[in-house]
């Protein structure tokens, strides 16, 4: 389904989706704890589904009640599964579970949908080899197979490529009779992430020691079953923030303001850049529109947001630098270049580099056509820049924001939005 999207002005109060990154903890945290967890306010997107749904082939017991906002699961006693767990389009769920059933005595097998496959999985693959476990995959990507349990103590680890893999090795550890002891052979990138996982792991009574070189796991620990409320998604939220500050006023609620999300700094990121931000202890965030100037970002601990701070950047005086999110390249798409190939085709002056790119603003944009790739993040970005692009903006393959935001396009245009599905 295709959506086309007019010039609009946005104005009015919305509530911020509950955070895909939380809900993929909370749902695998509970299912490896031995007891009942119920999780408030979840996510029930494609990639969260997904991850519910593998939990549930691992052995825990999982019972939905959308209509009441909560998922129920009884956790604790899982075993490899006996049938493919398909990962779908998530690579959250199919790197953390990895992680998992890597502790698990037996054979377990992970795939996931051809954008899935295509993302790298080897340094992880790899760290399992180096715990003991025994690993098949095709070429170091999806679809694998891991026969556990891990033996080792200790693991080596690249930390630039997808702070996934850390969290993967920390959530499982517990699993294990050993201690675990993570060595980061390079710099970590979305640090926020891992420490979003080491936070959720405290509230289920595990603990996690950073060290000078990576992070320690003490063994002789379990996880204690605890509920949880998943809280307003910072992500998906950068959107909202960022169509207030292109078009008018808008004003998110459902955010908690001491959240270790990473995305948050897209609030800092607003205001540096001259757009109007006014946010209360309760965690509402109000952003108006004002003149914004352009400047250098780095994205290293917030890559997601690249492809929406780009759109902020066409309409910045002056030259902004996007930078620090190599990384960005092995998402569901290549998201430097898909989004540098939407932003041109809408008349942006931005230039693709290898971690970034750099935009010359403020510019004029015009409707196209968009291609998404299937990305999520991408349609949102597109979607957002039509709303100020003389002339209809058609992007394709709209329904793939299901992934972390099933209701944008409504939450748009309650706010005043010109969209409409073709």
């Amino acid at each position: 389904m295709k959506l086309i999207v007019s010039h609009s002005q946005l104005r009015g109060i919305t509530a911020a989706p509950p955070s895909k990154s939380h809900t993929h903890r909370a749902f695998i945290l509970a299912a490896l704890a031995d007891g009942t967890s119920v999780v408030s306010s979840p996510l029930f997107g494609e990639d969260t589904n997904a991850t519910l749904d593998a939990v549930e082939a691992l052995g825990a017991e999982v019972s939905r009640t959308p209509e009441n906002d909560t998922v129920t699961i009884r956790g604790g006693k899982l075993r490899p599964s006996a049938k493919i767990i398909d990962c779908k389009n998530s690579g959250t769920s199919i790197r953390i579970l990895a992680g998992v059933a890597a502790q698990l005595a037996g054979t377990t097998s992970l795939t996931g949908d051809a954008s899935l496959c295509s993302r790298p999985m080897k340094p992880l693959l790899d760290a399992f080899t180096e715990l003991g476990v025994t690993v098949t995959s095709r070429d170091g990507c999806a679809p694998f197979s891991v026969t556990g349990p891990v033996s080792g103590a200790a693991v080596h680890i690249r930390g630039d490529i997808s702070s996934q893999f850390i969290s993967a090795l920390l959530i499982g550890a517990p699993l294990s009779k050993n201690e675990l002891s993570v060595h980061l052979t390079t710099l970590l990138t979305s640090r926020p992430y891992v420490e979003m996982t080491i936070a959720a792991m405290k509230e289920h009574g595990v603990s996690v020691v950073t060290t000078e070189d990576g992070f320690f796991v003490p063994k002789n620990q379990k996880y204690s079953p605890a509920d949880a409320r998943v809280g307003g998604d910072y992500s998906s939220a950068a959107f909202l923030f960022a169509a207030g500050a292109l078009t008018g006023d808008v004003i998110v609620t459902n955010l908690y303001p001491k959240d270790p999300q990473g995305d948050k700094m897209f609030i800092d990121l607003l205001e540096s850049l001259g757009a109007g931000v006014n946010r209360t202890s309760s965690g509402e965030v109000r952003v108006t529109k004002g003149p914004m100037h352009g400047a250098d970002v780095n994205l290293a601990d917030a890559p997601d947001l690249f492809p929406i701070a780009a759109v902020l950047a066409t309409q910045c005086e002056g030259t902004t630098r996007l930078f620090g999110a190599a990384h960005l390249r092995f998402k569901e798409s290549d998201r430097i270049k898909s989004t540098a190939m939407f932003l041109q085709s809408m008349g942006a002056d931005i230039t693709e580099t290898e971690d970034g790119c750099i935009v010359n603003g403020p510019c004029a944009l015009s409707g196209t056509n968009v291609t998404t790739f299937g990305d999520h993040r991408i349609m949102m970005a597109a979607a957002v820049a039509g709303l100020i692009a003389d002339g209809d903006t058609v992007i394709d393959d709209a329904e793939c924001c299901a992934v972390s935001y099933p209701n944008f396009v409504a939450a748009m245009q309650a706010l005043g939005a010109h969209m409409r599905f073709a």
